[in-house]
């Protein structure tokens, strides 16, 4: 197995990366690091943990009464 650790970051032939994809990805999630794929020895890829909101996306969103109403503002399509 060609696969090394350094800082939480291991470097893994594309071959076997193909081969445990799905237990790597599971991995990777729950432990963090990053997993650096390589082919011929070139590195090609880094798989990286998506990072998550911190918190609720209550109040992000803009809430409109009536989407669908006539906006007020006179606009010309052909300008």
């Amino acid at each position: 197995m060609t696969m090394s650790r350094s800082k939480r970051v291991r470097t893994l032939a594309a071959g076997k990366f193909k081969a445990e994809c799905l237990a790597i990805l599971d991995e990777v999630e729950a432990q963090g690091g990053s997993v650096v794929i390589t082919k011929r020895g070139r590195p090609v890829a880094r798989v990286v943990p998506l990072s998550r909101p911190g918190g609720s996306l209550r109040g992000s969103l803009i809430h409109e009464e009536d989407l669908i109403a006539p906006v007020d503002v006179a606009w010309d399509a052909h300008s």
